[in-house]
């Protein structure tokens, strides 16, 4: 088996497609697998030339950490690839004790060895930018540093105070840093010596250089943390050295009668999508996070799964959400394990929706949502079906393994894709 180019362990699932879609629509053969598979799944994807393991790391605790990201790079160790990347949300929104992508890259440092940790965030295909350490994201239309994003500034759970991602990561990791500003990066400095080592990226012409630099880092660095400007960069140097080939073409889906949405975020672009949908042919239920959350979650979701149904039934593809935009948060009630529950059940629930009404396509909306709702559908792996380069980061993927064998499903991050994002889906065209 050729040597795989590279592989990577998203901190979200949503995250983790994006980075599959990133490869697979340049020409690398991607496969994303949703735990740590067996001799005989893993055979299935002999071909591929990267391996994605999807995590739920984003909104886990820095103890849980320690055990299944341990086990997780472990495993990833074990294929050989020539980077292991650790993948975090675009927006770098984290904590100490939620999420800490500085406890996350001191477990990669002692699996892979106390190397140099490459990090990179910027990512011009997903709007997301970084400037002399400082990270800008696009929101309607317009750039915002990220302290000052409408949206990630005021996240639920991990709001961004500050745009410096070294001075945000040196509230999680006594680890030293340092930076490879866009200037240094262009006249090919060399790189000062640090634990990690932040390289911006703002335009074609530094995310080329970045790529490059990264490339070269591998045999001193095989551990690398970022957004999927990780793949983005690396893409320009792979063609360089002739490791990949043609971008190849992928047709459309193509359109389905009926789809189902689920959606735990509470985002406005989601709250946008939801709305749009509604007035194009879908129809809404509405759902109550915290009856869907509690001890006794039963009822709350056979209630919606027959809900769905009933839509499903007459012919209408439906969306089942829990907030309608941020004024709708119920967050500060689904402290603990809650969410996790919450993203379970809406899991069952879109399980039952596919199975009972025969549905061949399926989109779960939010990070964090479709983390654990994948888990209670049955799916083992996933690959690329159609990417969608006009709002890549959510593509439409192929579901493997158990009943859900052969669905196509889509992975929503909040802050992902345009207003028609669903009706998009339904009609199977980029």
């Amino acid at each position: 088996m050729t040597r795989p180019l590279i592989s990577y362990y998203g901190d979200d699932f949503t995250g983790s497609t994006d980075v599959m879609e990133a490869l697979a629509s340049n020409g690398v053969e991607t496969v994303l697998f949703l735990n740590v598979p067996d001799a005989d799944l893993l055979s299935r994807f002999a071909g591929a030339r990267a391996f994605g393991l999807a995590g739920t790391s984003r909104s886990e605790t820095p103890d849980w950490m320690d055990v299944h990201l341990r086990e997780a790079f472990g495993w990833l160790k074990t294929l050989d690839a020539e980077l292991c990347h650790y993948k975090v949300c675009s927006t770098f929104d984290s904590a100490p004790q939620v999420g800490s992508i500085g406890r996350a890259i001191e477990i990669g440092r002692a699996v892979f060895g106390e190397a140099t940790v490459p990090l990179i965030v910027g990512a011009p295909q997903i709007r997301r930018y970084t400037a002399f350490g400082e990270l800008f994201a696009a929101y309607q239309g317009r750039n915002y540093r990220i302290d000052r994003h409408p949206v990630m500034s005021r996240h639920p759970v991990t709001p961004m105070d500050e745009a410096n991602l070294l001075m945000h990561l040196a509230h999680q990791t006594t680890l030293s840093s340092a930076l490879v500003d866009n200037v240094a990066l262009l006249a090919a400095s060399e790189p000062e010596a640090a634990d990690i080592l932040l390289i911006d990226v703002l335009d074609a012409a530094t995310q080329g250089a970045a790529g490059a630099l990264l490339w070269s880092l591998r045999h001193k660095s095989r551990f690398a943390c970022g957004s999927s400007g990780i793949e983005y960069a690396l893409i320009p140097a792979w063609q360089n050295e002739g490791l990949i080939g043609e971008k190849p073409v992928f047709a459309d889906a193509g359109p389905v009668d009926r789809i189902a949405v689920v959606s735990g975020s509470v985002s406005p672009t989601t709250e946008r999508q939801i709305r749009h949908a509604l007035a194009n042919g879908f129809a809404g239920v509405t759902l109550d996070p915290l009856a869907l959350a509690g001890d006794d979650g039963g009822p709350a979701i056979a209630a919606a799964i027959e809900a769905g149904l009933k839509v499903l039934e007459s012919g209408s593809s439906v969306v089942l959400y829990t907030a309608l935009g941020p004024a709708a948060d119920r967050g500060g009630d689904l402290d603990g394990g809650a969410r996790q529950r919450l993203g379970r059940a809406l899991g069952r629930i879109q399980s039952a929706l596919i199975a009972r009404a025969g549905l061949s396509r399926a989109v779960v909306a939010g990070g964090d949502t479709s983390s654990h709702a994948l888990g209670e559908m049955g799916i083992s792996a996933l690959t690329l079906k159609m990417p969608l380069p006009q709002t890549p980061g959510s593509p439409l993927c192929i579901a493997h393994g158990g009943a859900a064998d052969g669905l196509q499903i889509a992975l929503k991050g909040g802050q992902v894709g345009g207003d028609d994002y669903f009706s998009m889906i339904r009609a199977g065209r980029a």
